[in-house]
């Protein structure tokens, strides 16, 4: 294991980060490497008797308390801990452990207080599925790595658990990762003198806020709290709730760049394009473009990565065009997108009876750090009213299906906001099915690749041909942590078969399943009604609370939505806007994808058969 002082160059960054007072570190080095779990002879775990007053749902299981003759100080540097982990997991393999390691189960069912001998398998590992969530601790592993950097979960063994939840505790627990095994444990150790029998507590949402009713709000899982009277209708936040947590990025300077550019395409002239886009260059094939190396040489840039700097564009190079547009964040990011839509009938409207809230095309969404009171209260509101109450939470900053939880338990949800920025959108319940002859009917969703060409007239079309995705198990409203079952995202898995339909067989099988919701005259029409009113609201207002109009800017957006039994009827549901879309299937379907995409916004050319015209609708 080495030195200390090899020790310390691993760990150190750890620790002050933790805020691990310095004097235990030496303890924790030793206690590593010895691999000493030595708390059981200095705490004792005691099993509460509720007697004759029924244990509630909430109430603790196991209480810890400090044993032995002599009191515990806080500055005594041999006072340290370690705790093991009974269970480190991420949430798509949990079920998969409760049902294969041996013994786990009996285990998760002991520390959480769950004894019924007559249930079977299958009973127990949905409570422990349900109920995990009060007993979930999260380590996050710096990383490059997207999937690395997610959190990982894990549940401390029998002592850890007891450890119950006081606003002004005792103890601390933080976790660590022990570089050199590549195993996480917890290490335990007091913040004040201790009493002899004493119990031992902690905070179990500690550093998360100073607010009363949010740390309230927060500590639902462990206490519970009314939230129903809370308003849960939502407003537009101020200019500041755009830019917090964003890149700064300039605006054009109009009045040079509009001298150049008037939407007046070149018809001569071949429009040199850099890209450094496997897809780009290897499809745009059209004579009318050539590709360029060079980007001072180029008339269009095409750019993976965000491009923040307009100003500077429109006063260098004011010829030049640019595939983003200004703040057209504003449609990328997921809390600012449910903002922009609300645009359309008006913050705060929804339906008395049943709590939908308006448009009925965007799902109900509320952004978890700044509206959770909000969001509690409408989740208790629908509990009221025995409303279907399932949601979906997801980071605002993250696509390709990452860290995505599909559940109706609100301990799940809540706990979610601290391993980062989360929004929470109502969960397409009845979603309407598509029916695999070798699967059965599933999840399905929708892709439609849009084109922005300009703001200021608004102008923006969607490709006619559009894109499926499927589920690969048959729909139903259980089992959430099974992510063939609710998820449609298959591409990035070598694990999932990816089922492959193209739109026009997707059409006539539709003509099939649903006679009478013809796709082409009255569920399409729908959809590109609801792409319109979107860039509608995107556009409403001036950045940052809306697209910026830039000359310059031309922008390709790919909308993933649903559809849902509303009344009997076919509703559109939208469920995002990506930015800087992988277009790897358009490409292998369509090969003029980039020559069709291409000439519309460069050179005007919308094609009415390759190009629905939103504006025209």
């Amino acid at each position: 294991m080495g030195t200390y002082e090899d020790f310390l160059k691993l760990h150190q960054p750890q620790f002050v980060a933790s805020q691990i007072p310095e004097l235990f570190w030496p303890k924790i080095w030793e206690k590593l490497k010895n691999q000493v779990f030595d708390a059981g002879l200095y705490f004792s775990i005691a099993q509460i008797d509720y007697e004759d007053s029924p244990k509630g749902p909430k109430d603790p299981v196991y209480k810890l308390f400090l044993s032995g003759e002599t009191a515990m100080s806080c500055s005594e540097p041999n006072n340290v801990f370690l705790i093991d982990h009974a269970w480190t997991y991420d949430v798509t393999t949990a079920r998969i452990h409760l049902n294969k390691v041996p013994g786990l189960l009996d285990r998760m069912c002991t520390i959480m207080g769950h004894s019924s001998p007559s249930e079977s398998k299958d009973q127990k590992l949905e409570f422990i599925l349900r109920e995990m969530w009060r007993y979930n601790q999260f380590l996050t592993i710096n990383s490059d790595s997207v999937e690395e950097r997610l959190p990982l979960w894990y549940i401390m063994d029998e002592v850890g658990s007891a450890i119950n939840h006081n606003d002004s505790p005792n103890f601390r627990v933080v976790p660590i990762l022990h570089l050199t095994e590549g195993i996480t444990y917890s290490v335990l150790f007091p913040r004040r003198d201790v009493e002899v029998n004493e119990e031992i507590t902690r905070d179990f949402i500690e550093n998360q806020t100073n607010d009363p009713e949010l740390r309230r709000a927060l500590l639902i899982p462990w206490v519970d709290a009314d939230f129903s009277s809370e308003d849960f209708r939502q407003t537009e936040p101020e200019d500041d709730y755009f830019m917090s947590g964003r890149r700064e990025e300039t605006l054009p300077i109009l009045h040079v760049s509009e001298k150049f550019i008037h939407n007046n395409y070149p018809s001569e002239k071949k429009l040199k394009v850099f890209t450094e886009y496997k897809y780009v260059r290897d499809y745009l094939t059209d004579s009318s473009f050539e590709l360029t190396d060079s980007e001072d040489d180029a008339d269009v840039l095409w750019y993976m990565d965000h491009f923040k700097d307009y100003k500077t564009l429109s006063t260098k190079f004011p010829q030049v065009l640019v595939n983003q547009f200004p703040f057209e964040n504003v449609l990328t990011v997921k809390d600012l997108l449910s903002i922009i839509c609300r645009r359309k009938d008006g913050d705060g409207k929804y339906e008395v009876e049943t709590l939908k809230t308006c448009p009925r095309w965007l799902p109900t969404t509320y952004n978890l750090s700044a509206e959770l009171i909000k969001f509690v209260s409408y989740f208790q509101n629908r509990k009221i009213k025995e409303l279907d109450n399932h949601w979906i939470c997801k980071p605002w900053n993250l696509a390709r299906g990452i860290d995505i939880h599909p559940t109706n338990n609100l301990n799940h949800i809540l706990r979610l906001p601290s391993t980062g920025p989360k929004v929470v959108q109502k969960y397409v319940s009845s979603p309407v099915l598509y029916d695999r002859p070798d699967v059965g009917k599933v999840k399905f969703d929708v892709r439609y690749v849009v084109l922005l060409s300009s703001v200021k007239p608004l102008k923006a079309y969607a490709y006619t041909s559009f894109f499926l995705r499927f589920a690969n198990r048959p729909f139903a409203l259980d089992n959430f942590d099974i992510y063939e079952q609710h998820f449609t995202v298959m591409n990035y898995s070598d694990e999932s078969p990816l089922h492959h339909v193209k739109c026009e067989d997707f059409v006539n099988e539709w003509s099939k399943m649903y006679p009478d919701f013809d796709w082409r005259k009255y569920v399409e029409p729908k959809i590109l009604k609801m792409l319109w009113e979107v860039f509608e609201g995107a556009c409403a207002q001036e950045p940052p609370r809306g697209i910026g109009h830039n000359p310059q800017s031309r922008a390709v957006y790919a909308v993933d939505l649903m559809l849902e039994w509303d009344d009997n009827d076919m509703q559109p549901i939208l469920l995002e806007f990506n930015f800087s879309p992988d277009n790897k299937r358009a490409c292998e379907y369509y090969p003029e994808f980039y020559n069709d995409i291409f000439k519309c916004l460069f050179l005007g050319d919308d094609n009415p058969s390759v190009f629905h015209d939103l504006s025209s609708l």
